[in-house]
């Protein structure tokens, strides 16, 4: 069965959420077109959009860290793209070297006064 995403929702283009299948940590968020989403699917190995080179980039093509797919799935109002993968290379997803790109803690203040 054929999925399609709502590119039309986002200016032609969706969020891809991309998480670990493993351990379900999510590594980074990239945005795809249809092109992107098309290519994905076909090779098996994570490709983005790029809005400020405005092209296509397959994660890992110059550092060797590429995100093979091992599960894609779409939320319900399919305009999101879970890509659940294994990290290939030497494991670093973001470009600051890291394995996840969401390393930075923000301050949340509990609204109901209990812990957080």
């Amino acid at each position: 069965m054929a999925v399609e995403i709502d590119f039309d929702k986002m200016g032609g283009l969706t969020p891809a959420v991309v998480q670990d299948a493993a351990s379900g940590e999510v590594l980074m968020l990239g945005f795809m077109n249809r092109a992107a989403y098309e290519r994905t699917l076909q090779t098996g190995y994570v490709t983005f959009f790029s809005r400020t080179r405005n092209q296509l980039w397959t994660k890992g093509e110059t550092s060797g860290n590429r995100l093979r797919v091992v599960e894609a799935a779409t939320d319900c109002d399919f305009d999101t793209v879970l890509c659940r993968v294994e990290v290939e290379g030497e494991g670093i997803v973001c470009h600051t070297g890291t394995r996840s790109c969401f390393t930075t803690q923000l301050p949340v203040v509990s609204s109901s006064g209990g812990a957080q």
